[in-house]
C-alpha cells in the first residue's frame, strides 16, 4: 500500500473518530406493567441526524435487563434489523465513543442520513426489567428514574390513581381508562421523576373516558379559547419545531424553518396560511427522510378558492398568501417529516426601534426558538427561555411551552460595538 494511500486512511479514520452520533427530536413513553413484575414496556422515539449514518445506537441503561425489543423505520413502519452489542463492538461498528461498560441496541437503518440537516426516524420498543426504579411500597407502586430525554410520558397500570408527581405535568386519560403522565422538561441534566399511585381507578368499561369534544373554552369571553380537544393533546408528543433567524432589523424579515411530520394517508400537500400582516417569500421544502425537494406554489386565497385547494378548518380571506408545498401523497401506515423554510417580513413582529431590535410574536407551537442576527446581544426576553450560542457564535433562545396556550414572545436586543471601538 503506497504511503499516500496509508495517509488517507489514517486521515478517514481519524476523521471517524472524531465524529459523534447525533440525534434530535427524542420522545420516551413508560407503560408500567403490573407492579409485581418491576417490569416497564419503552417506546422511544428518535431521529438520527448524522450525515451518512447507517446505524443508530441505542444504549441500554446500567442496571436494567432488556427484554421483548423490536425496531420500526417511522417513515413507512418497516421493521429493522438490530442487534445487542458490547460496548466494544459498538466502537469497533459506528460508535467511536461507546461506553466500554455499556450495551447497546445497534439498528441498521434503512437508508442512510440525508445531508443537510436529514433525518432518519426509527422507533424502539423494549421492557426492562428494573427493582430500583419501579416498585411496590405497601400499597402504592413508585416510578423513581432520572429522565434524560427532555419529552416522556407514563402511563399508570390499569386500576392505579395517581397520587403524587414531582415535576410539573399534564395527565391525561388513555383511550382504555388508563392515566398518562406526560412532561416537557428543559431544565440543565436529567429530570428527577418520581411517581406514587394507588389501587382504586376503574377498570374495563367503566374507565373508557368521554371523547374530547370541539367545545371552545368560555374564557376569554366570547368562547374563543382552544377547544377542548386541543387541551387535552399531549403537548410532549407533537413533533412541530420552529426556529425563527431573524435577518436584519432594518429589513422587517426573518427566515423561518417549520419542522412536521405527516401522517394522514393520502395527504399530498401542506398549507401555510401566512398570517394577517405579514408577507412571504423565497419559501422552500425537503422532506428530511429522503432529502426530496418539495413543489411550492404561492398563492392568494382567491386563487386557492378557484384552483379548488381545500383549506380545512383554516379561514383564508382572499387577499390573504398561502404556501403550498406539494409531496407524493402519503401511504398508508407511512409518514414523511417535512421542512418548511420561508421568509417572512412582519414590521408588526420584527422592528428597529431607535437602536434597539425587537421581536414580538405569539407562538402557540410547545416547541419554538429564535436566532439573533449576527452582532446582536440579547438585553431582554419577557418569556424564560433556554439561551445558548449556535456553533457559527449566534445567540439562540429555545422556548419550551408545555400548556395548551400560546405565548407572546417579546425580545430586545443591542447591537455589539466592533471590536476595535470596545
Amino acid at each position: 500500500m503506497s504511503v499516500a494511500v496509508l495517509l488517507l486512511v489514517a486521515a478517514v479514520a481519524a476523521v471517524q473518530a472524531d465524529e459523534k452520533q447525533t440525534s434530535q427530536d427524542d420522545y420516551t413513553l413508560y407503560e408500567l406493567l403490573a407492579p409485581d413484575t418491576a417490569s416497564f414496556k419503552i417506546t422511544y422515539e428518535v431521529s438520527a441526524t448524522t450525515p451518512g449514518a447507517e446505524a443508530f445506537f441505542n444504549p441500554i441503561r446500567k442496571g436494567s435487563v432488556a427484554s421483548d425489543e423490536a425496531v420500526f423505520d417511522m417513515m413507512t413502519g418497516a421493521p429493522l434489523k438490530f442487534e445487542q452489542v458490547s460496548g466494544q463492538k459498538a466502537r469497533e461498528t459506528g460508535l467511536p465513543d461507546a461506553d466500554l461498560e455499556s450495551d447497546y441496541i445497534r439498528v441498521q437503518l434503512a437508508r442512510a442520513v440525508p445531508p443537510d440537516g436529514g433525518q432518519a426516524r426509527i422507533r424502539i420498543i423494549k421492557t426492562y426489567k428494573d427493582e430500583k426504579s419501579y416498585r411496590r411500597e405497601g400499597e402504592s407502586i413508585v416510578f423513581d428514574r432520572p429522565l434524560g430525554i427532555p419529552r416522556n410520558a407514563v402511563v399508570l397500570p390499569s386500576g392505579f390513581q395517581l397520587t403524587d408527581c414531582n415535576v410539573p405535568s399534564q395527565v391525561l386519560a388513555e383511550p382504555d381508562g388508563r392515566t398518562r403522565i406526560s412532561f416537557m422538561h428543559q431544565a440543565p441534566g436529567r429530570a428527577g421523576l418520581i411517581l406514587r399511585a394507588k389501587p382504586g381507578a376503574l377498570i374495563g368499561d367503566a374507565a373508557r373516558p368521554r371523547p374530547p369534544t370541539d367545545r371552545r373554552s368560555w374564557e376569554p369571553p366570547p368562547a374563543q379559547g382552544p377547544t377542548e380537544r386541543a387541551r387535552l393533546s399531549e403537548r410532549a408528543h407533537q413533533d412541530r419545531d420552529i426556529v425563527y433567524y431573524l435577518l436584519s432589523p432594518e429589513t422587517n424579515a426573518f427566515r423561518l424553518s417549520h419542522d412536521y411530520t405527516e401522517t394522514r394517508a393520502g395527504t399530498d400537500r401542506y398549507l401555510n396560511v401566512v398570517r394577517t400582516g405579514s408577507k412571504v417569500s423565497d419559501p422552500s421544502g425537503r422532506i428530511l427522510d429522503t432529502g426530496e425537494e418539495m413543489k411550492v406554489d404561492v398563492l392568494t386565497g382567491a386563487q386557492l378558492k378557484e384552483a379548488g385547494v381545500d383549506p380545512g378548518d383554516e379561514k383564508v380571506a382572499p387577499d390573504q398568501q398561502v404556501v403550498v408545498f406539494r409531496f407524493s401523497a402519503v401511504k398508508q401506515g407511512h409518514s414523511a417529516r417535512l421542512r418548511i423554510s420561508e421568509t417572512y417580513t412582519a414590521p408588526q413582529s420584527y422592528r428597529l426601534e431607535g437602536d434597539e431590535l425587537v421581536f414580538e410574536r405569539s407562538l402557540g407551537r410547545p416547541r419554538n426558538s429564535v436566532v439573533l442576527p449576527r452582532g446582536w446581544y440579547l438585553t431582554a426576553s419577557a418569556i424564560p427561555s433556554v439561551i445558548r450560542q449556535t456553533p457559527d457564535g449566534l445567540t439562540r433562545l429555545d422556548f419550551v411551552n408545555g400548556r395548551p396556550d400560546s405565548v407572546d414572545v417579546l425580545i430586545k436586543a443591542r447591537k455589539a460595538p466592533a471590536p476595535d471601538a470596545r
